[in-house]
C-alpha cells in the first residue's frame, strides 16, 4: 500500500513539473534599483544582492543592480562584511526603483579605498555572502529514515523530490555557481599577476605593460601551484620572450 502511494506521488510531481516546464511555480519579477551610502551622496559599486532562492548579482560602477526573483522570494544586500535585513519581494512597492541606502559613510569608503582589503579577506567575504551557492549540490532522491518520520516507514523525501524536477532552478544555480568560481579564480590570478609585481620585475609602463599582461597572463592552475620564486621566474622568462618578439616584429 505504501509503495503504491509513493508511486502515485512520484507520478503526480513528475507530471506537474513536466507541464510547468520545470519552472518554479509563482510569478517572476525583476527588481531594479540603486544602492547608496548612508547619506545618499554617492552610489556604491560591488554591493552583493542575494535572494533566498539562490540568485545573486552585484551593483555596477553606478550602484545599479537588477535581479529576477519569484514574488514569494526575499532579497538582501551585503557590503564590507555587513548584511542588511531581508526584504520580502511581495512587500516591495515599485520593482523598477527599489533604491536602498546602506550604513556606510563617505569617510569609511575613503578609508577602504586607501587601505583595501587583501585578496584573502575579499575571498572569505565572497564565500560567506554566497555560501548557499558555493555549497549547492544537484538534488537527488533521498529516502527518509523511518525512525525520524513519526514511524510511518521509509519513504521518499518530498522536498528532495520536488527539487529533482526543478530543472531550470538547478540549471540557473549551477550556472551562477560556475560564474562565481570563475570570478574567484580570475581575482586570484589578478592578485598574483598584478601590475605592481609585473612592473617592478619588467619595468614596463603604460601600453607595453597592458599588452604584456594580456599576452602572458598565466592560468589559475599555474598561479595556484607555483611558489613565489617560480612565479617571478615565469615573469622574467615571459619578459625575455616579449623583448625577443618585439625585436623580430618589423
Amino acid at each position: 500500500m505504501a509503495h503504491s502511494t509513493y508511486k502515485v506521488i512520484l507520478v503526480f510531481f513528475f507530471s506537474l513539473f513536466i507541464f510547468t516546464g520545470g519552472q518554479v511555480l509563482g510569478q517572476q519579477v525583476i527588481v531594479k534599483g540603486t544602492v547608496f551610502n548612508m547619506y545618499r551622496t554617492r552610489p556604491l559599486d560591488g554591493v552583493s544582492v542575494i535572494s533566498n532562492s539562490g540568485r545573486g548579482t552585484t551593483t555596477d560602477s553606478n550602484g545599479n543592480y537588477s535581479i529576477q526573483v519569484p514574488t514569494e522570494d526575499s532579497i538582501y544586500f551585503s557590503y564590507l562584511g555587513r548584511a542588511t535585513a531581508k526584504y520580502a519581494v511581495s512587500a516591495i512597492n515599485t520593482y523598477s526603483s527599489f533604491d536602498i541606502a546602506l550604513h556606510v559613510d563617505p569617510l569609511e569608503l575613503k578609508e577602504v579605498r586607501v587601505m583595501p582589503q587583501n585578496y584573502r579577506m575579499d575571498s572569505l567575504q565572497n564565500r560567506k555572502d554566497y555560501e548557499k551557492i558555493f555549497n549547492f549540490k544537484k538534488p537527488g532522491f533521498k529516502i527518509t529514515d523511518p525512525t525520524t518520520n513519526g514511524g510511518l516507514g521509509a519513504g521518499v523525501d518530498l522536498d528532495e523530490l520536488i527539487n529533482v524536477f526543478r530543472f531550470q532552478r538547478t540549471k540557473r544555480i549551477k550556472a551562477f555557481q560556475h560564474r562565481l568560481v570563475d570570478e574567484e579564480q580570475d581575482k586570484f590570478v589578478d592578485h598574483r599577476f598584478s601590475k605592481y609585481i609585473v612592473k617592478r620585475t619588467t619595468h614596463l609602463n603604460n601600453e607595453e605593460l597592458d599588452t604584456f599582461m594580456i599576452k602572458y597572463r598565466p592560468s589559475y592552475d599555474f598561479c595556484k601551484r607555483s611558489s613565489d620564486y617560480d612565479f617571478l621566474e615565469y615573469i622574467k622568462l615571459a619578459y625575455k620572450q616579449y623583448k625577443q618578439d618585439r625585436k623580430e616584429t618589423p
